[in-house]
């Protein structure tokens, strides 16, 4: 394997990877789906914000990265959902799926693209590929976090 490609495989793994943290299924698996939308005292949001706010960024990151296409949301809300809890178990298992999927295709774009990572996006303001990566590395660790403290806040979290 080239160095190049050695690298990039590094990157990429730090978007799935359990080193210093749970990651995101570990943090919210076996959550009771009656605490999907409930926001706990002291914190904005309910985990299924939190989560369905990391799929829609994932998503809008792996775009800007690799569409020529790209759009982008029309303001800051277009990142979080309309309310508190999913419509359904169907739209939270969808939304966790999402996110699997859609992370297993930005990191195989990571590993893949005929592109230099450092190098600025060209429909961008100044991002590197690289930077926009690691942007969704730290986005999806900062939140991950939040779940486990809105789960310690709401009884819901294992005690090892």
């Amino acid at each position: 394997m080239s160095e190049d490609r050695q690298w990039r495989a590094i990157v990429a793994s730090a978007l799935d990877w359990e080193q210093s943290h749970v990651r995101l299924e570990g943090a919210v698996e076996g959550l009771p789906a009656e605490l999907l939308g409930r926001r706990p005292t002291g914190l904005p949001n309910s985990i299924w914000e939190i989560v369905e706010h990391v799929r829609r960024m994932q998503r809008d990151l792996y775009l800007f990265c690799s569409s020529d296409n790209y759009v982008a949301p029309k303001s800051g809300a277009d990142y979080w959902p309309p309310s508190a809890a999913p419509e359904s178990e169907a739209a939270w298992r969808h939304s966790l799926a999402n996110i699997r999927e859609d992370r297993a295709k930005f990191a195989a774009w990571t590993v893949e693209a005929n592109v230099d990572l450092p190098a600025k996006i060209p429909h961008g303001t100044g991002q590197t590929y690289l930077r926009t990566v690691l942007v969704a590395v730290d986005h999806t660790a900062y939140h991950v976090g939040q779940i486990v403290w809105a789960r310690r806040l709401l009884g819901a979290w294992p005690v090892p």
